[in-house]
Formats: C-alpha cells, sequence, structure tokens
C-alpha cells in the first residue's frame, strides 16, 4: 500500500464516532415529560441531531406542540443537567470505530474530535468511554465561540494546529461536517450508518463509507 496521504483524521462525535442516539432521546424526553408532552422516538430525535442541544430540544418541543411561551431556557437547561449526568449510559462507539483507532494508532496518524457538542460534555462522554486520552484535541461548539462553529471551518483548522500541522480528512454525518471541512478546504467522507436526514449521497461529501472497515481504504484514494 502508498504511503497514507494524511497525517490527521477529524471525526464528528455524535453519529459518526459514538451512537448517542439513546443518551439524547432520553435526555430530550426527560424535558417533554415534564412540560405533559407525548415522548418522541429514537429515531425522529436523530434527524434532530447535528446542529447542538439547543435545535435538538427546540425541534423536540415544535414536534410535539411548539416552545412554552418563555420557558425554553430553564426547559434547556434542564435537558443539559440531565444529560450530563446521563451522558453514558446507552452510547457507545460504531461498530469499527475501535478497531479503525487501532489501525490509525498503528500507521503513526493523529486523530481527533470537532463536535458541535458543548466541549465539557464531548470530553466527559469520551472519559466515560476510556477514549479521551487518545485524542489529539476535542474541540466542541463553545471552543472558539459559537461563531465558529461548525459549519464554520474554523474548528478544522485548529484541530490540524493543535495536532501539530499536516494534511487532514474530515468523517462526519451531517451538511454542517461536510460544510465545515469544504470551508477548510480538507476532503469530507460522510458516514451512511449516522444520524441522516436524508439520503448520504445529498450531503455532498467526497467520499461515503457503510462502515469504519473502508475509511483507511477510501482515505487512500485521496493520495
Amino acid at each position: 500500500m502508498a504511503k497514507f496521504p494524511f497525517d490527521i483524521i477529524g471525526f464528528d462525535l455524535d453519529g459518526t464516532l459514538i451512537d448517542t442516539s439513546g443518551d439524547l432521546t432520553a435526555a430530550v424526553n426527560h424535558v417533554l415529560e415534564s412540560v405533559g408532552r407525548p415522548p418522541v422516538s429514537e429515531e425522529l430525535v436523530k434527524q434532530f441531531i447535528g446542529g447542538g442541544a439547543k435545535l435538538m430540544l427546540q425541534q423536540g418541543l415544535e414536534a410535539t406542540g411548539g416552545i412554552p411561551g418563555d420557558d425554553f431556557r430553564p426547559l434547556y437547561r434542564q435537558m443539559l443537567a440531565y444529560y450530563q449526568a446521563n451522558i453514558s449510559v446507552h452510547s457507545r462507539p460504531f461498530d469499527g470505530a475501535l478497531a479503525l483507532l487501532d489501525r490509525l494508532d498503528v500507521m503513526g496518524v493523529r486523530y481527533a474530535v470537532v463536535t458541535n457538542k458543548f466541549e465539557s460534555l464531548a470530553v466527559k462522554l469520551l472519559t466515560d468511554l476510556n477514549l479521551v486520552h487518545r485524542m489529539g484535541c476535542i474541540l466542541g461548539a463553545d471552543t472558539l465561540g459559537k461563531e465558529n462553529a461548525k459549519p464554520s471551518g474554523a474548528p478544522i483548522f485548529e484541530m490540524i494546529q493543535r495536532c501539530g500541522g499536516g494534511r487532514a480528512a474530515y468523517v462526519g454525518d451531517s451538511i454542517y461536517d461536510v460544510m465545515a471541512a469544504k470551508n477548510a478546504g480538507v476532503p469530507s467522507v460522510a458516514v451512511s450508518f449516522g444520524f441522516l436526514h436524508g439520503p448520504v449521497e445529498e450531503l455532498g461529501a467526497d467520499a461515503v463509507v457503510d462502515h469504519f472497515d473502508e475509511l483507511i481504504e477510501v482515505l487512500q484514494d485521496f493520495a
């Protein structure tokens, strides 16, 4: 095999590296129950994930009757508190993710997380899953200020700098991920097993993988 063409691989977190849908659904439904709303399904919540926790809760409320008058801010705080306390009950790496990281370690390729989750929540989740020490860096929606969250390319530029520089690619499951990669001028790969809002092909990524077993070979084609 020819020399691997990338020094750094960035990963989105929710719906890409980690299946967090069970715990996110539980957090949304905790709030909905508190205001007398019916629960929403995990499949529906998957469609809300990607733009950050605030948007996810807004969409959950809108799907069940609308946002209560002036109650959104306390409901948002309530959801975050519940989620932080229950962040890793159901969340697990997607199939093949750990084996992929092992292969990247052997190849000497650095990897990192760039997410629209708050940095503190991303760090807590990855700590609970015993993955935090493996990451070259972890950047959240608030790391560089919300104006620099994905789809801005700023966190990907920052990832490259924090990981020591070199050629990078970025892997995700949403339009925010693909746009961030394009805005940073790096190749993007979409995962078809993520929290998709439509056909994965419509995201406009440079490549698509159906399983993490395929990622290294797909990235090799960018040489």
